[in-house]
């Protein structure tokens, strides 16, 4: 799966997708793809990923206490 690095506005192929659904998770395992070479794994921010179309990932991948903090 690649995703968008806001900063860099550069691809990142996730290589641990079970951490990018885990909202107890704050950083995952991914490959920036830049240039012809492959680019060594780096640890990337989950609040800095959004998918390739500017969609925001879901708050529950990155939320534990989403269900809760819009409770009336």
């Amino acid at each position: 799966m690649f995703l968008q690095h806001k900063p860099s506005g550069g691809l990142v192929e996730i290589l641990t997708l079970d951490r990018l659904c885990d909202p107890c998770q704050d950083k995952i395992a991914g490959q920036l793809h830049a240039g012809e070479e492959m680019q060594d794994p780096e640890s990337f921010d989950k609040t800095e990923l959004i998918f390739p179309s500017g969609e925001p990932l879901p708050v529950c991948w990155l939320n534990p206490n989403y269900r809760f903090e819009n409770v009336v």
